[in-house]
């Protein structure tokens, strides 16, 4: 049996995008799904029940380096995981640290063992490998694990994208035999999901995926394409992917998008997202609306009236004018960030909720047009 199922519920044949179920130990997630990101056990400004009650999010990301770091994985496993641990009903990703060490780290060097990294915190020197990363998520208890892989530089030789990509499938090897050793003992359900690396090398991409379907993994995941690289480059490398990872398995491109890359990655197949953005843009004074961006900071909005999105329907929009907000945000008020964290995720999810209706009714094509056509900034 799987340790979760994923149930393909209707697909546009005009561009590839899918409508799906994934259906995991701790609830159902209908895709295209986007996930907030809450790095530390928490979604930064917001609470569980916000996430819960105001914004229905079915799954949220949490991340393997600063969870291994503080408070620790055997803490966490001491609650129950971290669904005890931070009180959440709900799913769980986590992701497999790799980034992290790769962005954060001052120290890492990539050995065939795994990679020995530098905390940020303190100075302590850590390894990962590939069977640690696994028992690390499995104390967490995540739905979905993600398997190490290393982030490849942009810009890399394709001589340094093919090393790169050649170590990933070997820790990917040794993961999933580690994985499945570990599930037999088990009674939890925790998918793993291997990472296609290659850089912006299509040739690599397809390889790699071909090495890693012959896993047959319960999901499959792109990273490696919010590293630096163009846009349309991360794009590409989506369309070429996509087709080759098997049809009845989540497909998860990480660390993106913008709102209008979202239906992007969508209409190329993606089920799975998921970007610090809307919280971090929200904390900053950045608001995604129906007209574009808000920098709420503007004097334009010091008396302004109305709503921040008037066509929004989350508890900031309903409830607060843009000028209380720019009062708030001015003032330096905490209050500011949880009703900006508040609707800009709820911004982002009612996107992949439109996008998903829109796929099972045969309309996706015309949401696709009309999202291109969406202003930027007001």
């Amino acid at each position: 049996m799987r340790s979760l199922e994923f149930e393909l519920q209707a697909f546009c044949p005009v561009t590839g995008a899918r409508a799906g179920l994934i259906k995991t130990a701790h609830g159902d997630i209908p895709t295209p799904v986007f996930m907030p990101v809450g790095t530390q056990a928490t979604v930064k400004a917001v609470t569980q029940r916000d996430l819960i009650e105001e914004l229905d999010a079915k799954v949220i990301l949490a991340n393997t380096y600063h969870l291994f770091l503080r408070p620790g994985h055997e803490l966490v496993e001491r609650f129950g995981g971290l669904h005890g641990f931070m009180q959440w009903p709900r799913a769980i990703l986590t992701d497999s640290g790799g980034f992290q060490v790769w962005s954060l780290s001052k120290l890492r060097k990539v050995k065939e063992e795994g990679v020995v990294f530098q905390s940020h915190l303190n100075g302590d020197r850590h390894l990962f490998t590939p069977e640690s990363v696994v028992d690390v998520q499995l104390a967490f208890n995540s739905d979905i694990i993600m398997m190490l892989d290393e982030c490849t530089d942009y810009p890399a030789t394709t001589s340094e994208a093919r090393k790169s990509m050649e170590m990933t499938v070997r820790w990917a090897r040794r993961g999933y035999a580690h994985y499945t050793e570990r599930m037999k003992s088990r009674q939890t359900r925790n998918a793993l999901f291997p990472i296609v690396q290659g850089s912006v090398f299509g040739d690599l991409r397809l390889e790699c995926a071909r090495e890693l379907i012959e896993l047959d993994a319960d999901g499959y995941a792109l990273g490696g394409l919010s590293v630096g690289e163009p846009r349309e480059l991360s794009l590409e490398m989506t369309e070429t992917t996509t087709p080759l990872l098997p049809a009845d398995r989540p497909r998860y491109v990480m660390g993106v998008g913008t709102p209008a890359e979202l239906p992007e990655y969508v209409a190329r197949g993606v089920d799975m997202m998921d970007c610090v953005m809307p919280s971090r843009n929200a904390r900053n004074g950045c608001l995604f609306t129906s007209q574009g961006k808000v920098m709420i900071k503007h004097a334009r909005y010091h008396d302004d009236p109305l709503p921040l999105d008037s066509k929004c329907g989350c508890y900031t929009c309903r409830t607060f004018s843009r000028a209380y907000l720019r009062h708030l945000y001015i003032s330096g008020e905490i209050l500011f960030s949880t009703l900006a964290t508040i609707h800009n995720l709820w911004y982002y999810l009612d996107i992949m909720r439109r996008m998903r209706q829109a796929i099972l009714l045969g309309t996706f094509p015309e949401f696709l047009v009309a999202a291109r056509a969406l202003p930027t900034e007001v």
